[in-house]
């Protein structure tokens, strides 16, 4: 059996499956993101996690023949990178298990570990392709200065145009009185209390407010319909620097998918503006729906890991047994 674990800077998601491609349990759970919540606190929750998902499958420890990790902000401090290594130890046996990063498991999902390239934009945003053993990331540089076209960069923007639609910078959307509603504000500036005082500034609570932009794009605001426009811009960017890396030549078809909260949430927004975003780079991209989701993702790169990858029939039988979840 193999077990999937897809970390996030919201939620974690887990599940045990036998190499026939049967689900034998799922588990969700809260965020796995060390740099917010320190790795003690990423070590208790993935155990207890653990511990259930086996629990609810009636599954011993060692009946686990491999698991992979996947957490974000892996590889971006190699200082810490025994102790991520060494963070499911205690819960599965010594030598069955591999930490990496969450890419890797938006990857093997959406493209069932074939050749081609995965976007990410979910709390963060990041991209990662294979072709013919080469490996490459683009972008999930954190969001003080990175995580382009997420749902946190998103919720930035669309908090940036309330400011502005506020003092009188920007004429007054939808947006601007969408926003107002749903956080309760008395008045605008209160906006501060909400942000910097009950959210403290912190990540996964900021990206939420993406959902209101998508909102408002859907009440009409034509200002908040460009910050998604400019997201997927974004995302294709990151696309086209992965291809390049992995040297996939301009002629060859590069499959690509996607996955994380921004599309389970707006993929009928975002899909069609990545797609126009990548055919103006030349390349011959072929953007596809994902084929599973990112926790069972990380349960079929947990068997390539053991070198013992899934059969066809097994990755279809995956593919029957539910839809996409979001992490």
């Amino acid at each position: 059996m193999y077990l999937g674990v897809d970390g996030g800077g919201t939620k974690t998601a887990l599940v045990l499956i036998d190499r026939d491609g049967n689900i034998r349990a799922r588990q969700r759970t809260t965020a796995t993101y060390f740099v917010a919540s320190g790795l003690g606190a990423v070590r208790a929750t993935l155990h207890a996690a653990i511990a259930q998902l086996l629990s609810r499958a009636s599954v011993a420890p060692a009946a686990v023949d491999y698991a992979f990790f996947g957490l974000p902000g892996y590889g971006e401090d190699s200082a810490l990178s025994d102790a991520l290594d060494a963070l499911p130890a205690g819960s599965l046996p010594i030598g069955r298990f591999r930490v990496g990063n969450d890419m890797v498991c938006g990857w093997a999902g959406s493209l069932a570990g074939a050749d081609g390239i995965s976007v990410v934009a979910g709390t963060g945003s990041i991209s990662y392709g294979e072709r013919a053993g080469l490996s490459a990331r683009c972008g999930g540089w954190g969001e003080l200065f990175s995580d382009e076209g997420s749902a946190y960069w998103i919720a930035v923007r669309g908090l940036e145009l309330y400011s502005r639609m506020s003092d009188g910078r920007l004429p007054r959307g939808p947006l601007y009185e969408l926003f107002k509603a749903r956080l309760a504000l008395e008045h605008d500036l209160d906006l501060c209390a909400r942000i910097y005082g009950q959210a403290n500034g912190e990540r996964a609570a900021i990206a939420q407010h993406a959902k209101l932009v998508h909102e408002a794009v859907l009440a009409g605001d034509l200002m908040a319909l460009e910050v998604f426009a400019r997201a997927a811009e974004e995302l294709a960017q990151l696309v086209e620097a992965t291809r390049c890396a992995v040297q996939f030549r301009t002629q060859e078809t590069v499959p690509v998918s996607y996955s994380g909260g921004v599309f389970d949430h707006a993929g009928a927004l975002m899909r069609p503006r990545l797609a126009a975003a990548l055919a103006v780079s030349g390349a011959n991209y072929a953007l596809r729906e994902p084929l599973l989701p990112p926790d069972i993702g990380a349960a079929v790169y947990a068997a390539r890991c053991l070198s013992a990858p899934l059969s066809s029939t097994a990755l279809e039988r995956l593919r029957r047994q539910g839809p996409l979840g979001a992490k």
